[in-house]
């Protein structure tokens, strides 16, 4: 009886070794957790900033009868700017507008007079064509530009008048966090010849660097 009991106590404990064995490998392998992929970033939307740089220009000169010896023009900037982009593929196409106080003169002798041109407002209207590596994107620029220019001829007077040109440059513009853009950027602007007094002139062309916080909607 005894050995037919420690069997039987065998035989179960087999089976139940046996059963176990078969639900381990039933059992599937935990699952791998997917990998995460950063979205690619999309330039669309519209933008409001703020940019400040620095103008400078060689050559300006003023026309007869006071005519001067060539001098260069330089000064700060700062302003504001609204723009917005749209993105399809990597291309990204956008127009951009800003209004920029402006410190930009110099000055020269002219006949024994002294001669000044000075630009205190500038504002551009450009599109903008750019290739997008992710949150990078470089890009072309140009249109319409806008200011005023004050020329000066001492003791004789002074006249200012707001004056229409052309812009054109190129940049580059990263994404920093979120909403936020910063760009560097050259313009190359061209205002045509300022105001006339006693039918002398300079012209206003201007080189100009400048950075950009951008925030965008």
């Amino acid at each position: 009886m005894k050995k037919i009991l420690l069997a039987s106590v065998g035989l179960l404990a087999l089976s139940v070794a046996t059963a176990s064995a078969a639900d381990i490998a039933r059992r599937p392998m935990p699952a791998k957790a997917p990998v995460y992929v950063t979205p690619a970033y999309n330039w669309t939307g519209f933008y409001v900033g703020i940019n400040g740089g620095y103008g400078w220009g060689g050559g300006t000169s003023f026309s007869a009868p006071f005519a001067s010896n060539s001098f260069d023009t330089s000064g700060g900037l700062v302003g504001g700017t609204l723009g917005y982009n749209y993105q399809i593929n990597q291309i990204v196409f956008g127009v951009e507008g800003d209004i920029d106080a402006s410190w930009i003169k110099g000055s020269g002798i002219c006949g024994g007079f002294t001669c000044q041109t000075k630009n205190s407002w500038l504002g551009t209207a450009r599109g903008r064509i750019g290739y997008a590596f992710d949150r990078f994107m470089p890009y072309v620029t140009g249109g319409a530009a806008f200011g005023d220019i004050k020329n000066t001829i001492t003791p004789v007077g002074s006249a200012s008048e707001t004056k229409a040109g052309w812009t054109l440059g190129g940049g580059l513009e990263a994404n920093l966090y979120g909403p936020w853009t910063a760009k560097v950027e050259y313009l190359y602007v061209d205002l045509g010849s300022g105001p006339t007094i006693a039918a002398s002139s300079a012209d206003f062309k201007t080189n100009i660097v400048r950075a950009g916080l951008n925030y965008r909607f």
